[in-house]
């Protein structure tokens, strides 16, 4: 039965309705999944009975005429820093802990009015505020294709959960990549919506002028259910047409090929043959300030959860996990210049960026220079030199992080480990169903998004 969630959400809804399969089958499909994956720590809690029982209500629902939307029956989990309504939101700390939402977060609101069935809330790096998903407080996340190596953060749990299938899309986070990270280092999609496109109250925040929230999942086509749900302004049940790909400029940046490792630049190289194949205009952009963008968005992102935590670390800075300690109290000595400064270097890289999407539709880059790296690990192996992990996780992430655009990583191969390699669109304001479209495109004729994490093959 496990097997049948790997189909695609589109394929399981035409299921359910024509009684090929039923709503308790698929959540005890995915509640087997997490069994067998329990290891990889994505939940930090599964609301089990809540889930069983909402399924059976569910498929009473539909046998009765029913039909709530896109995600009847759909179990979807959900980020810890998301409120659902009667449960703890701790946002992966000891601070939040025994912290009772009293209202759902809007999105989780949206995904409720749709049919979705919430089945658990996942793990993640404390208050957003790292990249590994190594939690203190609720333990580590593991990588499901190797559990030696990390599934990125600060999303990791809603990584891992929408890799294994163990709910058949997520929600996350993303200020700085929190989105884009897991997708890439778990072999899935993930969408970031630009800034202010979806809601983010009841969502605990890490950096406000920069937090969004939005999907993961296997399937390009999920991950646009899903946005339209969560889109006030869309028609929930259509996806997009797909684009016409001779008709797309696509903007590459330059060096990429000496700036990632070489398995990362192969996968790259075959996304930009597939989309010149098909007619499309690849032009090389020239782009200043792509260190300097790492350098504002560590400032921004250092400064602005510092002053939202100020209270706290001066009265509770023991219950803190040590990381997110030094990165708070790092972010309490940036000062009003600098960080003005940052925000004024925010101001006209976006412009930069909206001058070249006036020339090309999508900016093509990789998500990371580099596979999935090992747990503990501070720094990369490149080719010639070494990489931080901190700095690679931003190196392409902070363009769109930065200009408060929309970006959508997807899976464009393995490295010779057979890790997955993750690309990155960008694009412009609004443009989040045309990189999903683009997606799907790619998925329709690449298979990477259906392969199997090593660890459910063994």
């Amino acid at each position: 039965m496990s097997e049948l969630i790997d189909e695609s959400m589109v394929i399981l809804a035409q299921q359910l309705r024509t009684r090929q399969t039923s709503v308790p089958e698929l959540v005890e499909a995915c509640l087997a999944r997490e069994e067998t994956s329990h290891d990889l720590n994505a939940f930090n809690e599964v609301y089990l009975s809540q889930v069983q029982q909402a399924a059976k209500a569910s498929q009473r629902m539909l046998e009765q005429g029913y039909d709530l939307g896109p995600l009847h029956g759909m179990p979807i989990a959900i980020k810890a820093n998301i409120d659902l309504a009667g449960e703890e939101m701790h946002a992966g700390s000891q601070i939040l802990s025994g912290n009772i939402a009293q209202r759902d977060a809007t999105v989780v609101k949206r995904l409720k009015q749709a049919g979705a069935l919430i089945i658990g809330s996942t793990n993640m790096h404390e208050f957003a505020w790292g990249g590994t998903t190594n939690n203190p407080h609720y333990g580590a996340s593991s990588n499901p294709w190797d559990d030696t190596r990390i599934p990125a953060g600060s999303s990791g749990g809603s990584g891992v959960a929408a890799s294994v299938r163990s709910a058949l899309a997520t929600l996350g986070t993303d200020t700085g990549g929190s989105i884009r990270l897991p997708a890439s280092m778990n072999g899935i999609t993930g969408l970031r919506p630009g800034v202010g496109k979806l809601p983010t109250d009841g969502i605990f925040p890490l950096a406000t002028s920069l937090d969004t929230v939005g999907p993961l999942a296997r399937y390009a086509e999920e991950c646009e259910v899903l946005f339209n749900v969560l889109d006030a302004q869309a028609e929930s049940g259509k996806l997009s047409g797909l684009p016409d790909l001779a008709s797309l400029r696509i903007g590459l940046l330059p060096d990429v090929h000496h700036q990632v490792q070489p398995d990362v630049a192969a996968a790259y190289e075959q996304m930009v043959q597939w989309f010149s194949r098909a007619g499309a205009r690849c032009q090389t952009l020239s782009l200043t300030g792509l260190d300097q963008a790492v350098n504002a968005l560590m400032l921004i992102n250092l400064a602005e959860p510092a002053s939202l935590h100020a209270v706290w670390l001066a009265e509770r800075p023991q219950e803190y996990g040590a990381d997110v300690r030094k990165l708070l109290q790092a972010g309490l000595s940036i000062s009003a210049v600098e960080y003005l400064q940052a925000q004024r270097f925010r101001t006209g890289l976006r412009l930069q960026l909206l001058q070249h999407l006036s020339t090309v539709d999508v900016i093509l880059v990789p998500t990371l220079p580099f596979t999935a790296p090992r747990k503990g690990s501070e720094v990369v192996q490149m080719s010639e030199r070494e990489e931080s992990v901190l700095t690679g996780n931003m190196r392409y992430n902070a363009l769109a992080s930065l200009s408060a655009l929309p970006a959508i990583s997807q899976p464009a191969g393995f490295d010779w480990e057979g890790m997955p390699v993750g690309m990155q669109l960008i694009g412009r304001d609004g443009a989040e169903r045309q990189l999903l479209a683009l997606a799907r495109c790619f998925q329709l004729e690449h298979d990477y998004h259906q392969q199997t994490p090593n660890l459910l093959r063994s």
